[in-house]
Formats: structure tokens, C-alpha cells, sequence
């Protein structure tokens, strides 16, 4: 288990906006991710060092949005104006997680603009709604150079983390060390004030440290 990716919901003024400020403050270009049929919804790519990335994620007027979890979260947190909704662990084998959580993990898709079908499994997402300090779990299904951090040059590392919550209680959630699935980032575990979940996130970039 290890850190895939941080989302982060577009705000108002939407997905191109959104992605532009990024991209001015990290010093570097997000790609088109495309689709994601089965939740209605749409993203920006930024590759990071250490095969990772950040998305940025809005949701599309389409019906799928308002019934898949992940549209539904990334729908609840553009109408509070947009910002980090959460992170994302990969595992290699879904099968104990789904026994931990006593349900199966549901399908995703996105097709990318030169037309290859991203796949993958997700679970999870129900509880980053009720509690955005827990992670949701994915599984990809497609080889190592599809995974989405290889969607481009990657100049921009993650350092560190600031979530609002306790490791404790994502240690039970995960069933393992939460410490274990973020070994190559710094975390600071801050009490909540206000909503739990990330509260920023701390990048190296060309031009120093940038805290979003």
C-alpha cells in the first residue's frame, strides 16, 4: 500500500481556471486526462516524481454524477469552492481490502485523448465522503508505463502533507500502518479545524517549495 494521488476539486470558476493557477504556482504544465464515464466527471493530470501525480477533477453535466460517489464528492467540495478532496492509495491486490470493508470495489474507467482505456478498481470513496481524512483504495489495471504519472515529464515532487485528523484512526480504517502507505512523504497530522481531510500540500518545484 503506498501513496497514487492527491484530488483536488475545481472551484467555481472551473477546470481550465483551476488547472491554470496550479500550473502557474508548481511552475509546470497539467495534461488532458479525459473522461471518467462511470462517475461523470473529468480531469488534469500533473505527473509527479516517485510515480505519483495530482488531479484536478470536475464533474460534467451528466446523470452518472449525481449517483457515483466520486461525482457526488467532487460535486461537494467544487460548490464549497474547490480544493483538495483527498488522497488516494494504491495496492497491488484489492481482494483483503474488499474482505476488510465487506464489499466488492467498483470498476473505473477514463480514455484518454490518444484513446487508450485507463482501468482500474476503486473502494473506498463513501467513506472519504463521510470522513475526508480516510483515503479511498485503487487497484490499476493496466501496466506500469500507463499508470497516470507517466503522462509526462515529472519536475515537480510532493514533500510533505498536512491532514487534518489522526493516524490512528486511518491505521484502523486502512487495517494496516498508515505511516506505511506514506513512507516517501513528510506528514504532519494537525487537529481539525473545521472539516477533516488534506489541509495543504507541500511541492518542490524548479522554484523552490509551494504550499497549496
Amino acid at each position: 500500500m503506498r501513496l497514487d494521488h492527491l484530488s483536488f476539486a475545481a472551484g467555481p470558476d472551473g477546470l481550465a481556471a483551476t488547472t491554470a493557477r496550479l500550473s502557474e504556482l508548481l511552475g509546470a504544465s497539467f495534461v488532458d486526462g479525459g473522461n471518467h464515464p462511470r462517475f461523470g466527471t473529468r480531469n488534469m493530470i500533473l505527473p509527479l516524481v516517485g510515480d505519483q501525480y495530482v488531479e484536478v477533477v470536475t464533474v460534467l453535466d451528466h446523470p452518472a454524477s449525481d449517483k457515483a460517489p466520486f461525482g457526488q464528492a467532487v460535486r461537494a467540495r467544487s460548490e464549497l469552492g474547490g480544493g483538495w478532496l483527498g488522497w488516494v492509495v494504491r495496492v497491488d491486490d484489492m481482494e483483503p481490502v474488499e474482505h476488510r470493508m465487506g464489499r466488492h470495489a467498483v470498476p473505473g474507467n477514463r480514455r484518454r485523448p490518444d484513446g487508450f482505456n485507463l482501468e482500474w478498481k476503486q473502494i473506498g470513496v463513501r467513506g472519504t465522503q463521510a470522513d475526508p481524512q480516510l483515503p479511498f483504495v485503487v487497484q490499476w489495471d493496466v501496466p506500469d508505463d500507463e499508470h497516470p504519472s507517466r503522462s509526462g515529464p515529472a519536475t515537480v515532487a510532493l514533500l510533505s502533507l498536512e491532514i487534518a485528523g489522526s493516524p490512528d484512526r486511518v491505521t484502523q480504517y486502512l487495517g494496516e500502518s498508515v505511516l506505511g502507505a506514506l513512507t516517501d512523504v513528510d506528514v504532519r497530522w494537525v487537529a481539525p479545524n473545521g472539516l477533516p481531510g488534506i489541509v495543504a500540500a507541500t511541492f518542490g518545484t524548479a522554484d523552490g517549495e509551494v504550499r497549496v
